[in-house]
């Protein structure tokens, strides 16, 4: 009886049946750059995350969105009662058609003292006092136009509209309710663009500068990790855990991913060259992992491995395999080889 020890080859030699290349499909394994990785727990962060507050006093007349409720970027949100408000604009619109008014006539009575005063039929005196109330009306058409525009304003802050699209969480006044200015009105977040945020430890804060890359793993598929395009690392640390506090900023449109969801969120740290093989050369025997390798007489052999970490279709071994030798990528074909071999011995 044959046991299979950790790294040790497996004696399954035959002599005299060949094995074309073009019938068992392979690979060889080779040395190949791959990064080294940290992984941390990461939480995913809306960027645009906002508390719409009042402007404006008055009584809340109307709320057209609630919690979890999906707002288009200029949607009306909420509307206070604005009678108050178009009375004060239409009060500010006509002080300054009053103004106006009053400034062409300043106007027209400062052209008729001027021919007089050139003619020299009026003193000094009177001629500055007309052009003194000119200026004195054109200060009062000033003050009304800014009052219009204040007014104007104040009508349109009864109106609260939402700045960007994306979904309320968070309601916090009620239909009827008399609101103040600053008053917290809804609170809500973009899922266009999100990031996460990460404490990363200050031994490995310089590799995740220099490399400055990353990929974001979901807890619940492992397998679809997403890139990240840029990060923001904090130039201080924290003085209570001494780490330094990192967001990674994901692509628009990631439609798998959603605020306060944690993840995984892997650091490239090093970049190192690594014996890689294809996945599909790996066999799983009980508790044995193997391969099958094509030897230098095309002879087929179980070979007992110890792997490292996965990098796409491909997986490290860190022992049990030499670089340049050629690994079986069918194990189902490799071992029905293996077993015509063992057949044709015995014969």
């Amino acid at each position: 009886m044959i046991l299979l020890k950790p790294l040790f080859l497996i004696a399954f030699i035959f002599s005299s049946t060949s094995i074309a290349n073009d019938i068992l499909p392979s690979a060889t394994a080779t040395f190949e750059s791959s990064a080294k990785e940290q992984t941390l727990d990461g939480v995913i962060e809306a960027v645009k995350k906002a508390t719409m507050s009042a402007q404006v006093s008055g009584r809340v007349t109307k709320i057209n969105f609630d919690v979890d409720d999906l707002v288009k970027k200029g949607d009306i949100i909420l509307q206070v009662r604005n009678t108050e408000y178009q009375a004060r604009l239409q009060s500010a619109k006509a002080s300054l058609k009053e103004a106006q008014a009053n400034l062409k006539d300043a106007q027209l009575e400062q052209t008729r003292i001027s021919g007089l005063f050139k003619d020299k039929m009026i003193s000094a005196s009177l001629f500055d006092k007309a052009k003194a109330q000119v200026k004195s009306n054109e200060a009062r058409v000033s003050a009304s136009k800014a009052n219009v525009a204040e007014s104007s304003e104040q009508l349109a802050n009864t109106t609260i509209r939402a700045p960007y699209s994306g979904v309320v969480v968070e309601r916090h006044v009620e239909l009827g309710e008399t609101i103040q200015p600053g008053k917290p009105v809804m609170t809500g977040f973009s899922l266009d663009k999100l990031r996460v945020a990460v404490d990363v430890p200050q031994r490995y804060i310089n590799a995740v500068r220099k490399y400055n890359s990353a990929r974001i793993i979901p807890l619940t598929n492992e397998n679809h990790a997403t890139n990240v395009n840029s990060m923001t690392i904090f130039p201080f640390a924290d003085p209570n855990n001494h780490t330094f506090h990192v967001r990674a900023n994901l692509d628009s449109g990631v439609k798998t991913l959603f605020p306060g969801m944690l993840v995984k969120i892997a650091f490239k740290i090093d970049d190192t060259k690594r014996l890689l093989v294809p996945k599909s050369a790996v066999v799983h025997r009980s508790e044995v992992v193997a391969i099958y390798v094509i030897g230098e007489d095309n002879q087929v052999r179980l070979r007992q491995i110890r792997l490292g970490h996965t990098f796409g279709d491909k997986i490290e071994i860190l022992a049990g395999l030499s670089e340049g030798e050629m690994v079986a990528t069918d194990p189902v074909k490799a071992g029905v080889m293996l077993k015509q071999q063992a057949e044709s011995t015995h014969e």
